[in-house]
């Protein structure tokens, strides 16, 4: 039977079934995936893109309507370059579309290529061998054959010839697909789109794609083999809206801190995507151009490792609350799980897209107080089962479930991926403390201790760790809701200084208090030193908010009296800032 028309309708199931074909290939399209960086998750990201078509798009009275719904979900759940590419050639799709209820094959043919080039437009530096490349083959070939028949079915067969056609020729525009003996990894998820929609037309009903449907490419097993450099080491995405966004000046703003500059969406609604080596400062400038939402920053550097150069077959995983050096976490390759930090409708993800000297000088200077909520569930239940796939086993560290509902979120989760290797530690701390914990454990397994055992000592490493804070002010946690305002101002006028440590179960407790912070200084320092004479000292670390001359004189004063330095001295991250405010310093150690 002819197809001689699509209306919304039919053109919404259309996208569905191209979907579907697309999350069907996920990992074939991990596998292959070499340009711009071979991080082995352009499958995980149109799927991600496909998804949230599924779930938010809606057929319409028009193609239009349907068109717009379509593209605005796609826009939200983009990921990657092959994700925003994808969404911004359904977003040219609707604002080309006709305010019309159906397509005839001369109208979608005379559409398509006006369509790939908002694709061309929203790609700062094009390049052949690509989606984009075979996108246009595929638009070109619809264009050609519109007037020579009018049954749809005819059509895309005509057009996934010519995708298939230009997605063998990959490899001969781009030397890194031939040096690895692939094809495009994006370039083949969109044949598969368009081979999706080819067979629901012939059909006339959704269905999964058969296994055994022709692959125009097998995966080699010398995928990845080779070396292959990083330029920059972040991928950084986010959804910016506001009132009359200038898609232009952000990818001029964007182009200064890296490459692989996408920018899809309208004046009100744009997704953008860059690789860069500065994601905090980055997004600390962008909060002025629109509200951040959506964020996304993949440490592809650590994805690389993981699938290629690891260490040992045990990962180490923690959250953002951990106060480690970044030089510590790259050597023993340990994965960061982040809380999410918002200043009204501003979004960001700790450490990664906004840095502690950025939170702080928002924290002094923003009227409204921050707020925190958990690692995304989402994000967690990505990287733990992208981890399960490449290590036999994944411990997870977990700031104190006393004062976060990290830890049962995570345990959840962990829960949900079935696979019985991935074991998540309530720490019963937090900050440097819980980077002490964290050090230990990533040792010991460079070392080759077993998994287990590791699960056995941390419970001996969190009764063996202790944390002084010292605070500067009970501003902020009146602020947060967690010390009133009566006893803030009390405290204030008596010049109380407070010394917060952690109980048995990690819930906050008051330790002691002073007139004035000379007096906490001597209080922690002789207290530090009765611990470590009441066993071996195995390490200790200072943490600071926005305080290092504080920091450094503990440091001093610690190491003249312990007889060694500090591990490390380290920034405290922003989601516990958020809660301790400016000037805290904390000394944790923890004995043998």
């Amino acid at each position: 039977m002819k197809i001689r028309y699509l209306d919304g309708r039919r053109l919404h199931a259309a996208f569905l079934a191209g979907g579907e074909a697309v999350i069907q290939d996920r990992e074939t399209l991990n596998r292959i995936n070499v340009f711009p960086v071979p991080d082995a998750d352009t499958g995980n990201n149109l799927a991600s893109t496909m998804r949230s078509i599924f779930q938010a798009a809606k057929p319409g009275r028009t193609l239009r309507e349907t068109l717009r719904s379509i593209a605005d979900a796609a826009l939200a759940g983009a990921r990657g370059n092959s994700g925003l590419i994808f969404a911004q050639f359904v977003q040219g799709i609707s604002r080309e579309a006709p305010d019309e209820r159906s397509f005839t094959t001369r109208s979608f043919g005379e559409l398509a290529p006006r369509a790939v080039l908002h694709v061309q437009s929203s790609i700062l530096n094009p390049v052949e061998g690509t989606m984009l490349t075979v996108m246009r083959d595929w638009a070109e070939s619809l264009f050609r054959h519109r007037m020579r028949t009018s049954d749809f079915a005819e059509l895309l067969r005509h057009s996934l010839e010519a995708a298939r056609r230009s997605l063998r020729d990959t490899p001969k525009k781009l030397q890194v697909l031939a040096r690895a003996r692939v094809v495009d990894a994006g370039a083949k998820g969109f044949v598969d789109f368009v081979e999706g929609i080819h067979d629901f037309i012939l059909s006339g009903r959704l269905r999964r794609v058969a296994a055994s449907r022709e692959e125009p490419t097998a995966a080699q097993p010398e995928v990845h083999s080779f070396k292959e450099g990083f330029d920059h080491r972040y991928c950084a995405e986010a959804l910016l809206t506001g009132a009359r966004l200038d898609l232009e000046r952000i990818r001029e703003r964007l182009r200064t801190y890296g490459d692989s500059v996408i920018v899809a969406g309208s004046e009100e609604k744009a997704r953008f995507h860059v690789h860069t080596d500065r994601p905090a400062d980055l997004f600390f400038e962008m909060k002025d151009l629109g509200a951040l939402d959506r964020i996304k920053v993949d440490d592809m550097k650590r994805q690389y490792e993981t699938a290629h150069r690891r260490k040992h077959d045990l990962a180490i995983v923690t959250d953002s609350a951990c106060d480690l050096p970044q030089e510590f976490l790259d050597e023993h390759q340990v994965h960061l799980l982040p809380f999410t930090l918002s200043f009204g409708d501003t979004h960001f993800l700790d450490r990664l897209s906004i840095a502690p000297e950025h939170f702080y000088r928002l924290l002094l200077a923003r009227p409204e107080h921050p707020t925190t909520s958990l690692p995304s569930p989402a994000l967690a239940r990505d990287t733990l089962s992208f981890l399960a796939k490449h290590y036999n086993d994944v411990l997870v560290f977990s700031i104190s479930s006393g004062l976060s509902g990290s830890f049962e979120s995570l345990e959840k989760v962990a829960a949900e991926t079935g696979d019985g290797k991935t074991r998540v530690i309530d720490t019963r701390t937090l900050s440097a403390a819980e980077g002490l914990i964290v050090m230990r454990a990533a040792e010991a397994a460079a070392s080759g201790v077993p998994a287990g055992d590791i699960v056995r000592m941390a419970e001996e490493w969190r009764r063996k760790t202790h944390i002084l804070v010292d605070v500067q002010t009970l501003k902020y946690m009146v602020r947060g809701g967690r010390v009133s305002p009566l006893k803030g101002m009390i405290a204030r006028l008596l010049n109380l200084k407070p010394i917060v440590t952690l109980d048995e179960n990690g819930k906050a407790v008051a330790w002691g208090k002073s007139f004035g912070r000379r007096a906490n200084m001597e209080k922690i320092l002789r207290a530090s030193g009765e611990l470590a004479a009441s066993g071996r000292l195995w390490r200790y670390a200072v943490a600071h908010a926005l305080n290092r001359p504080r920091a450094e004189a503990y440091a001093l004063r610690l190491t003249e009296m312990l007889g060694r330095p500090p591990a490390f001295i380290r920034e405290i991250s922003p989601v516990i800032g958020v809660h301790n405010g400016v000037g805290v310093v904390a000394v944790c150690l923890m004995r043998e």
